[in-house]
């Protein structure tokens, strides 16, 4: 059966982002990852320690370590002294580096709030809470260094939305990183009372289309195979209904026919071109598989005829050609040797396929004809799925040999923290297992010594 699909696609470009999980801005710097929440303005964590630590005789108060309610305010609210020079580069991995330079008068503005806030927080001797401290006292109380530090995450908040403004709308959240390093920053504030930083952020990925039109007028053929023919599912699906219910019994007077269940051991070697035997194939190699001779087709071609009258106890060898389509590219047209060791024979005492076993079959049916249709419903909504995912993936699998893009590091992080994730509660639900298992074996094993000790 062949499905031709023949449709019009338009690129899409995405306008949403992706959240991703990093808080991560600085590299070498996670004090200051701070910067990328919310921080209200009197949230300074470099003075936190400092004011109302109770050094100096200074009393520790309520009111002195508790945030003001003062909500962030936005981009449009915040308008700067004055414009902020960003400079912007494209970046490898679909990312954007912004260089920015802060104005002198902006960092003063900036210094002047981080001053007022310190006011609020303190409780300076001499001087009534939330009154002007002069600038030389508040400093030399709170301590230089922490002012410092203290403007430029004031900076760095405030003009960071502005920074990125000529990204908005196309940046994925939380992949910003700023690059610069804290320290470096702090030290050429303190000397030129100017700030500059750089900035690097993951973008929304372009598309670029080879060839350019590619995508307009595709055609399409998806193949469906026989695993998803619904009137051939139906068939199967009864014959699997109709053979659970018959009892295994025993071959002890022939071979194998087709109908017989078999568990046998397989090995297999290859052939090399000179005839001789080769490696091992581990793939193709099984210890006590079940072999049911019905199905016996999706095994390798020949397989089992090359079988057939074999009987319990008794050994087989024979050569056979992994076929072109084989799942696995290595073994496609490896000639190999194969020994099968057949364990034990069974065969299907089925009973009566009449309505009598409709409700065994499928329960609420009375009737073969009823099963019948049920299963076919149900097995005809299974291929009309089967057909739209295969054509889906015929369709995304086309787009993909036209269509290069860059994906950001961001999104492989995130991958991989998910993977991590998943993999970590892997093996904490497999340690409570065997945890929960030891307990149980221990206090079992506690309770019969207990019962031999209370009946002796």
């Amino acid at each position: 059966m062949e499905l031709c699909v023949i449709s019009s696609i338009n690129p899409v470009h995405s306008s949403s982002t992706r959240r991703l999980g990093s808080r991560r801005l600085f590299q070498s710097d996670s004090l200051f990852s701070l910067v990328m929440k919310p921080i209200k303005p009197l949230e300074l964590s470099c003075a936190a320690k400092k004011i109302g630590s109770g050094g100096g005789g200074v009393r520790r108060s309520a009111a002195s370590t508790k945030a003001a309610p003062a909500v962030e305010p936005s981009v449009k609210e915040d308008k700067l002294p004055a414009e902020l020079q960003v400079k912007e580069t494209q970046a490898p991995n679909s990312s954007v580096k912004l260089s920015v330079e802060v104005p002198a008068v902006v960092c003063e503005d900036c210094y002047q709030r981080v001053l007022t806030e310190f006011m609020k927080m303190a409780k300076v001797p001499g001087f009534r809470p939330g009154k002007r401290v002069p600038e030389n006292i508040i400093v030399g109380f709170v301590g230089r260094p922490y002012v410092l530090r203290a403007t430029v995450e004031s900076i760095l908040k405030r003009t960071l939305p502005h920074a990125m403004e000529s990204v908005t709308g196309k940046a994925l959240k939380d992949s910003i990183q700023i690059v610069s390093s804290f320290p470096e920053m702090e030290k050429a504030y303190s000397q030129l009372r100017t700030l500059s930083y750089e900035v690097v952020v993951d973008v929304v990925p372009e598309l670029k289309w080879n060839p350019e039109n590619g995508y307009k007028d595709m055609k399409v053929v998806v193949e469906l195979g026989d695993e998803i023919d619904a009137k051939k599912a139906c068939e199967r699906q009864l014959r699997q209904k109709y053979k659970s219910l018959g009892a295994l019994k025993i071959v002890t007077d022939r071979g194998l026919q087709v109908g017989d269940l078999a568990v046998i051991d397989i090995s297999a070697t290859t052939i090399d071109e000179d005839g001789s035997t080769g490696e091992a194939i581990p793939d193709a190699e099984s210890k006590g598989f079940h072999f049911d001779t019905e199905e016996g087709n999706r095994l390798l071609p020949g397989f089992l005829d090359s079988i057939l009258g074999i009987r319990a106890g008794e050994s087989k060898s024979f050569s056979l050609v992994f076929p072109e389509s084989w799942k696995q590219e290595s073994l496609r047209g490896q000639r190999a040797q194969f020994t099968v060791d057949c364990k034990e024979l069974f065969y299907r005492d089925l009973p009566t396929l009449d309505d009598s076993l409709a409700d065994k079959l499928l329960p609420g049916c009375t009737t073969l004809k009823e099963v019948e249709e049920t299963l076919t419903k149900r097995c005809q909504e299974m291929e009309e799925e089967a057909k739209e995912q295969a054509t889906d993936n015929a369709i995304l699998e086309q787009i993909r040999k036209m269509v290069e893009v860059e994906i950001p590091q961001s999104l492989f992080e995130e991958q991989g923290r998910q993977f991590y994730g998943a993999r970590l509660l892997e093996i904490q639900a497999s340690i409570l297992t065997l945890y929960l298992l030891l307990s149980f074996t221990v206090t079992k094993m506690l309770n019969v010594q207990n019962s031999f000790m209370f009946q002796s």
